[in-house]
């Protein structure tokens, strides 16, 4: 016997949780969520790297508790202290685009 589920897209569960794109409630959902991204994007390569928080905040002139909060989506991070992050503290090239 089947049974019928009620299983739903990501985009159907936020838009349900968080209204429809435009909305503030949304916009303010999704403004989280790029900060959570870059939080989790910079722990990947921190790791991938074989770092410490420690040792990548030495690389980039701040501290250990500051890499943590952008990590763990507790502080928004600055452009400029993001690209001092990828750039000189992991290496890499940090890329940024606008779109409509």
């Amino acid at each position: 016997m089947k049974t019928k589920t009620n299983t739903k897209t990501l985009d159907q569960f936020v838009e349900e949780q968080y209204g429809k794109k435009g909305t503030k409630k949304r916009e303010k959902f999704e403004k989280g969520y790029e900060n959570f991204k870059i939080g989790v994007l910079i722990q990947q390569a921190r790791l991938e790297k074989g770092l410490t928080q420690d040792q990548l905040a030495m690389r980039c002139g701040t501290n250990k508790g500051y890499i943590s909060k952008i990590e763990n989506d507790i502080k928004e991070v600055r452009l400029s202290t993001l690209q001092r992050i990828v750039e000189i503290g992991l290496g890499g090239h940090l890329d940024l685009s606008i779109r409509f």
